[in-house]
């Protein structure tokens, strides 16, 4: 499983730990409130009470360990960019920031936020299933509760075709095309129309219609 780190527990930061919490999550929490490192203990595995910006603070508290780090402080710019920073120098493989302006995002892109989220754009539920993917995943939320996601195929798919998988009925989703490795690495994916009559590649990225119960589904099966 996954060890989700948050760095935050402000309005976005604690819908997410909810999100996070009922999926069963090993999540661990630093706020520098006491307050609400208290609030979100029965939500998380673990909550400490320390400065993000502080970089021993975040190694101590185990951050290290984690697979992704949330940053989720919102109006102290300043306190982002470092925070962000210090997950980075600490290996991290994926750190989430979030911003509440474009230059925020920008700068935080500067220094090294592998994915950038906005709270008005990018809702806590939403970043929650993307987090606790198998894989990253890109979604794009079309309707409440519908969306179109990039995702890894399940492994019971791979050397099928969709026809042969019956993917419609097997997992309730439409995949609408295939993404597929070039033969040059050094060349983007190509994207093939999904007809039905495809075969599944190891390594294909399948993008696909659904409700969001059906993709959450179906990242983790």
């Amino acid at each position: 499983m996954k060890r989700i780190g948050i760095i935050g527990s402000g309005r976005f930061g604690q819908a997410l730990i909810e999100s996070l919490a009922e999926k069963g999550a090993d999540v661990l929490l630093l706020d520098t409130s006491q307050e609400k490192v208290q609030d979100a203990a029965d939500f998380v595995a673990k909550a400490v009470q320390a400065d993000a910006t502080n970089a021993r603070s975040l190694k101590e508290a185990g951050f290290a360990d984690c697979d992704v780090v949330v940053v989720c402080i919102g109006n102290n710019m300043e306190g982002s960019i470092m925070a962000t920073v210090n997950c980075k120098d600490l290996g991290i493989p994926t750190v989430v920031a979030k911003a509440v302006s474009d230059l925020h995002g920008k700068v935080l892109k500067r220094v090294g936020a592998d994915i950038v989220v906005y709270p008005d754009r990018d809702r806590a539920q939403r970043l929650a299933r993307a987090l606790l993917s198998r894989s990253p995943i890109d979604l794009f939320e079309i309707a409440d509760g519908i969306s179109v996601a990039e995702i890894t195929p399940p492994a019971e798919l791979v050397g099928k075709t969709l026809i042969k998988g019956n993917v419609r009925q097997q997992y309730g989703v439409t995949v609408l095309a295939i993404r597929r490795e070039a033969e040059d690495p050094r060349l983007p994916r190509k994207v093939i129309v999904a007809t039905g009559h495809e075969k599944i590649l190891e390594n294909d990225r399948l993008i696909v219609f659904g409700s969001d119960m059906k993709l959450d589904e179906l990242s983790h099966d």
